[in-house]
């Protein structure tokens, strides 16, 4: 009798324990329910809907019960169940059914007769392709003046966070679709343009200017500069640029096929294993030759630096190297771009840049990935003391429900924000972090508090451990674009100046 229990009690319960959970960020995007079962299960829900429209006593009552009938438009349902709707129920009242096709076709007519509402977030069809975001639809809007159709939005009927794209588009800096700044942004590219072109570039004046961002065209030079991996004079330039990329190139010949020794074998395969966790939902970090180059960069790094050696978390902090030394040669959107097609001292290049790039970030918080990596839970207790200061309320609630900050910091800490924000935002943030002095080591501490106080209503809103921690691992900052991340720089600026050099604020 009891063998018969156990097996009901699997047969019940989906979810068996210590079976894997995926568990998604701005770079692995939550599944859209409604996409996520209409491609894994086709029948239909009328026995479902039956059960609940018994109850039903009221429109809102019924409406309340089928939610998720209401969020999408006609043409969106046909589109994802690949035929009409289906029909309704014989049992439901007659009164509320009329009553709630009332309703719909009065919301539908509102969404017609307002263009001006936004646009639906991104949708993937039945052939896997993708319709473009809000943001993107407003940048390259049909010649002919046509426009999508607006599907039926219901208020709170679903999670506020939108239909996510598969890729985050990394040259779309512009996400939110703000009118670029034509003027201004002409006065900053002569600015840049004069700075790079001096005989002794300015680096005080290069970081005052990179601050607020650096343009593409010039973002590849500009980080070499202020990483330290280039000098200010011009005429150098050449010359350290070879013997730095020469002594690359000579580590691998050196130390690469010691990887299939012994003693280096526990950190090649873990390099191994992580690589193609990198970033996985962009093509580029798929490619092999891509995939070739971080495991190289990664391993000469650990072999080189031994206190340390490879700590997951280090494999992501090259992809922002890499894909801005490569937009220097690709005038598209390099998430789909075909590395092969470079000329092979082009992708040596990139490659040896990217590690010495890598490697100077590394040198200022090493000790984030040294033995129990002292440097991270020094930056989280200093997280916790500081947002105890600037916001009481969040604090007390972290601890009414015993959340630990190093349960959702540390990751915050060890990938700089990486696996919160899309890669475009990541580039942008570095801009800054390049150009604020001890950036990545210092500033990014109040970059973590302005971040999470962002989120204020909704961790208020938490009322359990289980959803704080689910809401703090999965941020919405999918459709995050240049002006979300100007005002984080700006509240961590403001965070900065009043905390920085009080370090008797951090205390009660």
């Amino acid at each position: 009798m009891a063998t018969d229990n156990k097996i009901q009690f699997w047969k019940r319960n989906a979810k068996v324990p210590a079976s894997l959970q995926p568990v998604y960020g701005a770079q692995h995007p939550p599944l859209d329910p409604r996409i996520h079962k209409t491609f894994l299960k086709e029948a239909p829900k009328t026995n479902a809907l039956s059960i609940k429209s018994k109850k039903a006593s009221s429109f809102l009552e019924f409406a309340r019960s089928t939610s998720d009938a209401w969020d999408i438009g006609d043409d969106e349902e046909e589109e994802f169940l690949g035929g009409p709707p289906p029909n309704t129920p014989p049992n439901l009242n007659s009164k509320v059914a009329v009553a709630t096709a009332a309703q719909v076709i009065h919301n539908y007519s509102k969404v017609r007769e307002k263009p001006e509402w936004p646009q639906s977030t991104e949708r993937v069809q039945a052939n896997g392709s993708v319709v473009k975001s809000n943001s993107a639809a407003q940048l390259s809007q049909p010649s002919d003046g046509s426009s999508f159709r607006k599907p039926l939005h219901k208020q709170q009927s679903l999670p506020l966070r939108p239909v996510i794209p598969l890729i985050a588009r990394i040259s779309d800096q512009n996400a939110s679709g703000a009118p670029p700044m034509a003027v201004r942004e002409k006065t900053r590219l002569e600015k840049f343009r004069q700075l790079l072109a001096s005989q002794n570039t300015d680096l005080e004046e290069l970081r005052r200017c990179s601050w607020s961002g650096i343009p593409r065209e010039f973002r590849p030079i500009t980080w070499r500069l202020l990483s330290g991996y280039l000098p200010a004079n011009m005429e150098r330039r050449e010359i350290v640029l070879k013997r730095k990329r020469d002594e690359y190139f000579g580590f691998i010949e050196q130390y690469y096929d010691s990887r299939n020794e012994e003693h280096h074998q526990d950190t090649y395969r873990q390099i191994h294993i992580d690589i193609p966790r990198t970033n996985p939902l962009i093509p580029l970090f798929q490619q092999a030759p891509v995939q070739e180059v971080f495991e190289r960069i990664l391993f000469i790094w650990a072999i080189r630096h031994p206190a340390s050696g490879y700590v997951q978390g280090i494999n992501d902090l090259v992809t922002p190297f890499f894909v801005v030394f490569l937009s220097e040669f690709v005038e598209e959107d390099v998430e789909n771009f075909d590395v092969t097609v470079l000329p092979q001292h082009v992708q040596r290049n990139i490659e040896a840049d990217s590690f010495w790039c890598m490697s100077k970030l590394l040198d200022g918080i090493q000790d984030n990935y040294t033995f129990a990596q002292p440097g991270i839970q020094t930056k989280v207790k200093a997280l916790e003391e500081l947002v105890s200061r600037i916001d009481e309320h969040v604090h007390n609630h972290f601890q009414k429900y015993e959340v630990e900050y190093l349960q959702f910091a540390f990751r915050w800490m060890n990938n700089l924000l990486m696996r919160e924000l899309p890669l475009r935002c990541t580039i942008r943030l570095w801009d800054t972090y390049q150009a604020e002095a001890e950036g990545f080591s210092h500033f990014h501490l109040y970059i973590c508090a302005a971040f999470l106080i962002k989120w204020r209503k909704e961790i208020l809103e938490a009322v359990d451990f289980q959803g704080l921690l689910l809401l703090l691992q999965n941020l919405p900052t999918i459709h995050w674009g240049n002006e979300e991340v100007g005002l984080l720089l700006a509240e961590a600026y403001r965070l900065k100046y009043m905390f920085a050099d009080a370090p008797s604020h951090y205390r009660r």
